[in-house]
């Protein structure tokens, strides 16, 4: 039976395209056709760009009917999470604040994309202001799990997860602020790379919490993943934290390769399923890659997650602040309007509980008797986790953990609080750091029938987003054995 364009991964429909197999519209026609069939019952898209998006992959087939060679990316069609700008499209983020908003100039991000011949189906779903761990928080649609309608597809990428597993794109960007593009991976089995904090611009992302946010990459494969970072990471004059290049390289050492394997990340409670998956293939690399496994200890984890719902919030106070309902967005004012009711209602009935709940507890921590309590605490406790980090590095060459405690899981299940921030437990500590941390499919388990994703976490070295490609891929191939 002959495999279906959308199912192709970047290399393969690269490849096809370069050959001239196939072209371009075709596959961006396949992969819009996917979105017709699918997406009414998955609901990863909130736009789709479907005449625009055919108009760029007939100038991609155009370029490459001039002859030469063409990037990799060029006429790949792919999928953008709702908080990334693209110029003269809705960017909501999620939320119903920005529901009209349309954007004015491209992120940093989109514009490398554009230069390199990317085809842009459209914006996909996410939770509001990526405030979340499925992609319940949508002020617009809930999203659901392509393996098991039932189940959530994690979040707050859910959208641009779910639109790669589905088959409804050949990949994705996502941004991840706590695990957004890694947990949502690993529930909907397909690759997701955060990279190290710096790599890649912020510029035109909408920012939730700034020393925290990362734009990443989802694609099928691991290689498809870091064709996508080397397009669109690099120094950009319009955000200060990016750096210039990697430092990192995929040279051969002298010993084995030593996989350090915490034992703060095997807790108890964890799905047992889960553990026993994820062990499994850490063995297997060992065994099979000669790689050595040296359990290690990241001793401040436990604070890992006490101290990002500390900081995340601060930040979360201060960059939604701009968000007034007076120069754009929802706005609930008449001419009789005082400001602080059009504040109050604007912001009121424009943002989520979520959102709200995260504000108030952000503008909390930062006030007056409370500042040195909590959030001064915190960054000192940040500086810990990194230096847990630091030292755990200096023994080994990459990190391996579960991505998630559990599978994903069904709607509603998680409807207290504690135990939806629960789901980030293994990511957290990542974001916290800024180092880069990839998830890809281990395995999976059988519930009710259906055979659920579980994913597994490498986390490599500050910009060594080399060496971290070389072990995952190492990875890939052993998990496909």
């Amino acid at each position: 039976m002959k495999k279906r364009l959308n199912t192709l991964s970047i290399a393969e429909a690269s490849g096809m395209l370069q050959k001239k197999e196939i072209s371009s519209v075709e596959l961006t026609r396949s992969c819009l056709d996917a979105i017709a069939e699918k997406d009414d019952a998955i609901c990863a898209y909130l736009a789709v760009f479907e005449d625009s998006a055919l108009v760029e992959a007939g100038a991609s087939d155009a370029r490459r009917a001039e002859g030469g060679e063409r990037g990799v990316l060029d006429g790949i069609p792919m999928a953008l999470k709702d908080n990334i700008l693209l110029k003269d499209s809705p960017c909501t983020a999620g939320s119903k604040i920005l529901e009209n908003y349309i954007a004015s100039y491209d992120a940093t991000v989109v514009g490398k994309l554009k230069e390199a011949g990317a085809v842009f189906l459209g914006k996909t779903n996410m939770d509001e202001f990526a405030m979340g761990s499925s992609t319940e928080n949508s002020a617009f649609q809930k999203t659901r799990n392509p393996h098991d309608h039932t189940r959530v597809p994690g979040g707050s990428s859910g959208g641009s997860a779910a639109a790669v597993a589905a088959d409804e794109c050949i990949y994705a960007l996502g941004s991840d602020t706590g695990g957004s593009i890694r947990q949502p991976a690993s529930f909907c089995g397909v690759v997701g790379l955060k990279p190290t904090y710096g790599s890649v611009s912020r510029h035109g992302l909408m920012a939730m919490a700034s020393s925290f946010d990362q734009i990443g990459s989802l694609a099928k494969t691991v290689d498809d993943t870091f064709t996508v970072f080397n397009a669109i990471s690099g120094k950009d004059p319009y955000d200060a934290t990016t750096v210039a290049t990697q430092s990192g390289s995929e040279e051969k050492k002298q010993r084995p390769i030593r996989v350090g394997v915490p034992e703060e990340y095997f807790i108890e409670g964890m799905d047992a399923a889960t553990e026993a998956i994820v062990r499994k293939a850490i063995d297997n690399y060992g065994s099979l890659t000669g790689a050595e496994i040296v359990p290690i200890s990241l001793p401040h984890t436990d604070y890992a997650l006490a101290t990002y719902y500390i900081l995340m919030p601060a930040e979360v106070s201060s960059n939604l602040a701009r968000f007034d309902g007076i120069r754009y967005g929802f706005s609930k004012r008449t001419k009789e309007s005082k400001l602080i009711d059009i504040y109050r209602d604007s912001r009121g009935k424009g943002f989520g509980a979520e959102v709200r709940s995260r504000i108030i507890f952000g503008t909390y921590v930062l006030s007056a008797g409370y500042y040195d309590a909590y959030y001064v605490k915190a960054q000192k406790v940040r500086t810990r986790i990194v230096d847990d980090f630091k030292k755990a590095f200096e023994a080994v060459d990459v990190i391996m953990t579960p991505t998630a405690p559990t599978p994903a899981f069904a709607f509603g299940e998680k409807s207290d609080i504690v135990s939806m921030y629960l789901s980030d437990v293994f990511t957290v500590p990542i974001n916290i750091a800024g180092v880069p941390a990839l998830s890809l499919k281990a395995g999976a388990v059988d519930i009710g029938g259906k055979k659920i994703p579980v994913g597994i976490q490498l986390i490599g070295k500050w910009f060594d987003e080399p060496a971290l490609h070389q072990r995952a891929k190492e990875l890939e191939a052993v998990i496909a054995k």
